[in-house]
């Protein structure tokens, strides 16, 4: 009788665990705080770099190809944003909320007119692997200058 006892406690308490897959985040990434690290640039000589942080509910953000291009970078004197590429920043199988900072470094900027100077902002934001794209944040307005 105690043996019986002993393994009916045993599988109610093996049958009655269950994964609970939820998660409390959000799972549509966002983006906050764009910084730039400087506000003049040297055309084709200095380097931009933008700086953002970011949080998603369920951590699908990133992909493991490198042809998964998932982070949105566009000069607004451009008609198409440059796109780039986001190792996952979680497991791939995990679904916890993550947060962070991510830094892309744009070279040899340039100017597109014929005059010394120009100046240009930046729109940035990030697309998860479930194809939800974040909000779009603008940077300050930089100088670019010959």
């Amino acid at each position: 009788m105690k043996l019986i006892f002993n393994i009916l406690t045993i599988s109610i308490l093996f049958f009655s665990c269950k994964y609970d897959d939820r998660y409390a985040g959000d799972p549509q990434p966002s983006i906050s705080k764009l910084t730039l690290n400087k506000s003049d640039f040297k055309q084709f000589t200095d380097t931009v770099v933008l700086t953002f942080d970011y949080s998603d509910g369920d951590g699908d953000l990133g992909f493991e190809s490198a042809d998964s291009l998932s982070v949105e970078v566009k000069d607004i004197r451009f008609g198409k944003p440059d796109y780039y590429h986001l190792k996952p920043l979680a497991p791939l199988t995990a679904k916890v909320a993550i947060s962070g900072s991510i830094r892309i470094t744009l070279k040899n900027i340039f100017l597109l007119g014929a005059g010394s100077s120009e100046s240009t902002q930046f729109q940035v934001r990030i697309k998860d692997r479930a194809q939800h794209w974040s909000n779009a944040l603008t940077s300050k307005s930089v100088n670019i200058n010959k």
